[in-house]
């Protein structure tokens, strides 16, 4: 499957690859138009929380890549260049929000003239959210991070370029992504704000990349690609980093909750009131088992972190969760009193996600799984935890 210099995936393997993951987008663009066409409202909510998960991962993927060349890291060598080119999907993010852009005026309460003239304490927001404003704002996100991501893969084993661009790059990445989880999702209600929920967004979506990673290495490996490349070694510290992010996100979403309650100010408090009526209460609890205590607990020792099965389970589920959470900060702006599953949930997912898988498969193409020329690739294949 894999010539042991290059690391080049099997031309049939990737054509085979390339035959269902278009197939399975061509299934779930035609089910979203259909869904797009009986049930708009339910069809841009449902397509903003599937737009929102895969460009998380995007972005996370990048936020992964960067911090490797400033830390200098040896362990994710050989890893790093399926770090890039799952970064590298994200200017197809431009195009995928042609649907969101369409969607404004049913998703966003503050696009409404009557909303904007009868709420005098909305009128500073105003001033900030209009779809114009809005819209040139969506752009210089996408655009920096599009940038971003084909300077740091054009670069990848220039250290000194690589470095030079994400010391900048990362600052700039979580401004861009902190505002636009205020445009995308707190602005769903726009009375409500806090002043840490990109960096609670955000932290989902690294969370989130590196298990998508996992899940990604593991099927190569399956396949025979990579399958000495990575280790049990590297897999250990995927572990890692899933368990810490599950801490670090947990913490942010305590404080944010514990600022919120202590406060005790309507604008901010009725955002979490909305998510604990009716059985989206079940939901809230889910995520504290699900997003914090469950992984907290199977990943705390050091003998999960380094079983294959247990690290792929608890990727699909910290994936499940991730797209659940997204869930439970939009929906309750469409239905306040009940969760439900509806099939443009699986449809939109289905869409958005194998587009990204496409663009992600094409990179695969005749290019080397494993950056090659970097002079640090012999280290990472030695690599031993302490």
């Amino acid at each position: 499957m894999t010539h042991p210099e290059t690391y080049i995936l099997d031309e049939r393997a990737w054509t085979r690859g390339r035959n269902i993951i278009a197939a399975l987008a061509a299934a779930g663009v035609a089910a979203a138009a259909l869904g797009w066409q009986s049930n708009p409202r339910q069809f841009f909510a449902s397509y903003l929380v599937a737009y929102v998960s895969f460009v998380l991962i995007a972005l996370g993927g990048m936020f992964f890549v960067m911090l490797q060349h400033l830390t200098g890291s040896v362990w994710s060598v050989t890893m790093r260049r399926v770090m890039e080119n799952v970064m590298v999907t994200v200017p197809l993010a431009a195009v995928l929000f042609i649907p969101v852009a369409l969607g404004i005026p049913t998703l966003y309460e503050w696009s409404h003239h009557e909303f904007r003239s009868q709420d005098p304490v909305m009128a500073v927001k105003m001033t900030f959210f209009n779809p114009v404003f809005y819209l040139a704002r969506t752009t210089a996100y996408i655009a920096v991070w599009t940038a971003l991501a084909l300077i740091l893969y054009r670069n990848s084993v220039e250290r000194k370029k690589a470095v030079w661009w994400s010391g900048p790059g990362l600052g700039a990445l979580m401004i861009t992504v902190t505002m636009a989880s205020v445009d995308w999702l707190m602005s769903l209600e726009p009375h409500w704000y806090s002043t840490i929920f990109g960096v609670y967004v955000f932290s989902g979506g690294a969370l989130a990349f590196v298990a998508a990673l996992t899940l990604i290495l593991l099927a190569f490996r399956r396949a025979g690609v990579l399958a000495t490349a990575v280790t049990v070694e590297h897999y250990h510290d995927l572990g890692k980093w899933m368990f810490a992010l599950t801490v670090f996100w947990a913490y942010i979403a305590f404080s944010q909750y514990l600022l919120i309650w202590y406060a005790n100010i309507p604008e901010e408090t009725i955002w979490f009131q909305h998510r604990l009526e009716g059985n989206w209460i079940y939901i809230s609890g889910t995520l504290l088992m699900g997003r914090f205590m469950l992984p907290f607990l199977v990943l705390l020792a050091r003998a999960p972190k380094r079983n294959l099965g247990v690290l792929g389970f608890m990727s699909v589920w910290m994936l499940a969760m991730h797209y659940l959470d997204l869930h439970w900060i939009v929906m309750p702006t469409v239905d306040r009193h009940g969760f439900h599953l509806h099939w443009l949930d699986l449809a939109t997912f289905m869409a958005v996600g194998s587009l990204f898988a496409l663009a992600f498969w094409y990179r695969l193409k005749g290019r080397a799984l494993a950056p090659v020329g970097d002079p640090r690739l012999e280290q990472s294949l030695d690599f031993k935890n302490v």
